[in-house]
């Protein structure tokens, strides 16, 4: 729970994160009083830095005099501290510049944009392909591969296409798959993956499944076939060494739950989906202990929803706690916007 602090308190809690994103190093109340200009003495300063401490929102660790913040000062930073940051016009052109030229190519231009957001913020970025079971689906396509083995191509709204191999336990015609083919495409197309998953039994309750086996084979497939691409179709990751060459990362323990975070995909877009879900039109940010997953616990997301069409996909960056929210904030919201534009024009 947040308490109100009084504007002296602000005020210093302000420095102190301010001045240990900076620094990585403990701040003590003589630096905070020589670096700003409060108008305070170094002991009122101390005082104060011991109230919020008692509060939570700095700790103090047992081998330095000075206070470092926890997740709950920096939360309180965030949802009302932090200045906004006005991104630097080169930046914004430099962003504009590598995407220009791939707007044909869905794949590319993703690949770029976590390049380009893991270069300017110096974190961990991350691009999620827009949902797949949240496209409309386009069209479905049946291709016979033997006499008993049929590949059912998906393609949704969003340019996302998935492929997979039913096995069927009776011969199958081509008449039949065109038939199947034609009756699923009229009832199901323009609908979400998500709904058809949960409609189809009911959409196609008029079909006499017994004598038509690729139909039987449908219902019994519906929850595989009409759900989300594998983890490793759907996710970017860039700049893992930017993790790596960071302070708080030096640690062998510290630096193994970089590692494992990277290979483990499913953890990061698990969480920034959901995070992201919360707030669908604002930038989302996660510290700490915040995050459901214990491997997180060192790290800090900030993530939005971008559009494909009328999909959504989400782009972030994670880091340590200790980051420079405003200038996150700021550029994870300008690359979000300007992706949902160039995916338009694509």
């Amino acid at each position: 729970m947040l308490h109100q602090l009084s504007d002296r308190e602000k005020n210093v809690l302000r420095y102190v994160i301010q001045q240990f994103i900076l620094t990585a190093a403990p701040v003590g109340s003589r630096n905070i009083t020589k670096k700003y200009d409060l108008g305070y003495s170094p002991a009122t300063v101390r005082n104060i830095m011991a109230d919020l401490e008692d509060l939570g929102y700095i700790n103090h660790p047992h081998t330095s005099a000075g206070r470092v913040p926890t997740d709950s000062g920096y939360r309180f930073y965030v949802d009302g501290l932090m200045d906004s940051f006005e991104i630097p016009s080169q930046e914004k052109e430099k962003i504009n510049s590598a995407l220009q030229g791939t707007l044909s190519d869905t794949d590319t231009l993703l690949s770029v944009v976590g390049k380009i957001l893991s270069d300017i913020t110096d974190q961990l970025a991350c691009v999620i392909y827009p949902r797949f079971d949240a496209g409309k689906m386009v069209k479905i396509q049946l291709i016979k591969l033997s006499s008993n083995r049929l590949l059912v191509i998906i393609t949704v709204e969003s340019g996302l296409i998935k492929k997979i191999t039913l096995e069927i336990d009776s011969e199958i015609s081509e008449e039949q798959i065109i038939l199947a083919e034609s009756l699923i495409n009229e009832k199901l197309a323009g609908l979400t993956l998500s709904e058809i998953r949960k409609t189809f039994k009911e959409r196609l309750s008029d079909t006499p499944v017994g004598d038509k086996p690729i139909m039987r084979l449908f219902f019994d497939s519906v929850d595989n076939l009409f759900t989300d691409v594998k983890t490793s179709d759907k996710v970017i990751l860039a700049g893992a060494k930017n993790l790596l060459k960071k302070p708080e990362f030096e640690n062998a323990e510290h630096f193994q739950g970089v590692v494992e975070l990277i290979e483990n995909k499913d953890i990061i877009i698990h969480i920034i989906e959901k995070s992201s879900e919360k707030l669908q039109e604002k930038v989302f940010v996660s510290i700490g202990a915040e995050n459901p997953s214990p491997e997180l616990s060192h790290f800090s997301i900030v993530a939005k929803e971008y559009m494909k069409d009328s999909t959504p996909g989400t782009l972030g960056v994670i880091g340590p706690r200790r980051m420079e929210y405003e200038k996150m904030v700021a550029i994870v919201d300008f690359v979000s916007t300007i992706l949902s534009e160039y995916l338009k024009k694509g």
